[in-house]
């Protein structure tokens, strides 16, 4: 798992223990397979984009947000991921030219 992710995870919660760390790393692996299964091929290396939606999952899914924060938090991530989805190379759906 990426170190740095995570304390990028931690800084935008945001939270200074060290407590919640492996609560962090699912959420990280859980927002890799949601991205996955909607067909975002996530590319090697850094990437600002998938970092920034599995940031976003991990507001969504930890803790309680209140004030309307979670259904805002969500709807930025399912249009993060939605983006990611339509994005030249971030699927790999093959060539669709003669779909009907």
């Amino acid at each position: 798992m990426d170190e740095e992710l995570v304390q990028k995870v931690k800084l935008a919660i945001p939270l200074t223990t060290d407590a919640y760390d492996g609560r962090i790393r699912d959420l990280i692996a859980a927002a890799r397979l949601d991205l996955g299964i909607a067909g975002v091929v996530i590319p090697p290396g850094t990437d600002t984009l998938v970092e920034q939606a599995i940031i976003t999952y991990c507001k969504v899914h930890f803790g309680d947000a209140t004030d309307g924060q979670w259904d805002r938090l969500k709807a930025s991530y399912d249009e993060q991921k939605a983006q990611l989805r339509m994005a030249t190379g971030y699927t790999d759906w093959g060539d669709l030219s003669g779909a009907v």
